[in-house]
């Protein structure tokens, strides 16, 4: 075959990022596939905006069925993004016997299992590099570079935005509303960035890096998940007098067959390689049980880096149809499919655990909150106790040992009727390792 026929529907970010690595880096891209990658239509609605990339005549339409329907395309590349018209698009080039790759994190989390299925069905690969950890090269690492190993451990951070925002606050000392206002200001998150904030993009990643790791889609709603929008820089100065800094972590690790699968505020110690990744940066720590730890560390988003990842996909899928391959690897690299894995619910995690109380100021507060927390299996690691300033309620703070999530929700649901306390109890997880 002398050349590989592409058609990408989507000129937005990613999709003029992809455009611009596939051109500028040409010679480089055909001399490692040994046959030439050639953009032969771009679909999208806006056909005016400048993305600063020079197109042939013909080559931008508005028409994406005419890229799935063309029979001279092999890849087809979805870069529009949501569930409704990327699914119908992506399903109808693959029963066109096309091979697909997508940056689409919600679409594959969310009907991953659908889409894995017809690509089996019709023989076809989809390729999603670019939807975990934008330039990382995460999932390849896990379908191919540990495939002898079984997975133990996936820990990330994996939203930018998420991150930038507690950086800010770290740092900064700033409240929550102001690091989200900066990040808007530049362009780090949208306005208002609720699926960042709230947790859902990095329980889609998640969910993603699951389903790779132990080959059979996971369902997202199985997946624990909870947002940094309650935290607040009282928190943050607290996790660092204990040694700890707060980060929003995605994690799964095997449990003799049954598998956590939550993303939350953690508090990480500050000697720890998440503590230390900061800003928009991603990172993403995998360990296998021959392999041991390995880490992939870059950015997370952008024009360039993910649409360098989209083009890793189709590079390699170019590859493989240049060998005569019949049919390429199999979406999630497993020639057979599980039928299902155990997710552990969150009730069921034993971890450390952080409380901040808002008390009332006076004697024997301290002995009633450590009593309700003892009669509930719950032993206090550490107590930090300030004194009022000038009126209101006094913040204690407790490191708990470790402990089992379903106790701790019984007693903080137990001390909520107690006219102690003058606020909500704000509990963090704790992440050791």
């Amino acid at each position: 075959m002398q050349q590989v026929n592409v058609g990408i529907i989507g000129f937005g970010t990613v999709g003029a990022g992809t455009v611009e690595a596939l051109l500028n880096n040409r010679e480089t891209i055909s001399s490692r596939v040994g046959s030439e990658i050639i953009i032969k239509r771009i679909a999208d609605l806006d056909l005016d905006t400048d993305r600063g990339i020079s197109l042939p005549a013909g080559v931008l339409i508005k028409d994406a069925e005419a890229i799935i329907n063309d029979p001279e395309i092999h890849i087809v590349v979805e870069l529009i993004g949501g569930l409704t018209k990327a699914k119908e698009f992506i399903l109808a080039a693959m029963k066109k016997g096309k091979h697909v790759v997508t940056a689409n994190k919600a679409l594959l989390a969310e009907c991953g299992s659908e889409i894995y299925r017809v690509a089996v069905e019709n023989r076809v690969n989809i390729g999603f590099e670019a939807s975990v950890g934008g330039a990382i090269p995460v999932i390849h690492s896990i379908k191919e570079g540990l495939s002898a190993n079984n997975i133990k451990t996936i820990m990330g951070i994996v939203n930018g935005t998420s991150n930038y925002i507690l950086t800010r606050m770290t740092q900064d000392g700033l409240p929550y509303n102001d690091a989200v206002a900066g990040a808007v200001r530049l362009g780090f998150a949208e306005d208002p960035p609720t699926l960042d904030v709230d947790g859902t993009d990095a329980a889609h990643k998640l969910a993603i890096l699951i389903s790779v790791a132990f080959g059979v889609p996971v369902p997202f709603k199985s997946i624990y998940r909870e947002g940094i929008d309650n935290l607040t820089p009282d928190d943050i100065n607290f996790a660092g007098d204990f040694g700890y800094r707060l980060k929003l972590l995605a994690i799964a690790r095997n449990r003799e067959g049954k598998i956590e699968a939550r993303v939350h505020p953690a508090m990480v110690p500050k000697n720890h390689i998440m503590a230390n990744v900061n800003e928009a940066y991603n990172a993403i720590y995998v360990e296998g049980d021959l392999a041991g730890p390995s880490l992939y560390y870059g950015i997370g988003a952008g024009r360039r880096p993910t649409g360098s990842a989209v083009a890793s996909d189709i590079i390699s899928m170019a590859r493989q149809i240049n060998s005569g391959a019949a049919t390429l690897m199999p979406p999630l690299a497993h020639a057979r499919v599980r039928r299902g894995i155990s997710i552990q619910g969150i009730e069921d995690l034993h971890t450390p655990y952080y409380f901040r109380f808002s008390a009332v100021d006076e004697p024997g507060v301290l002995s009633k909150i450590s009593g309700v927390l003892g009669e509930n299996n719950i032993s206090i690691s550490s107590v930090i106790q300030k004194g009022r300033g000038e009126k209101g309620a006094v913040p204690i703070v407790m490191l708990t040992h470790e402990a089992k999530e379903k106790d701790v929700i019984k007693a903080l649901n137990e001390m909520a009727g107690l006219d102690i306390l003058m606020d909500r109890t704000m509990m963090i997880r704790v992440e050791q390792g």
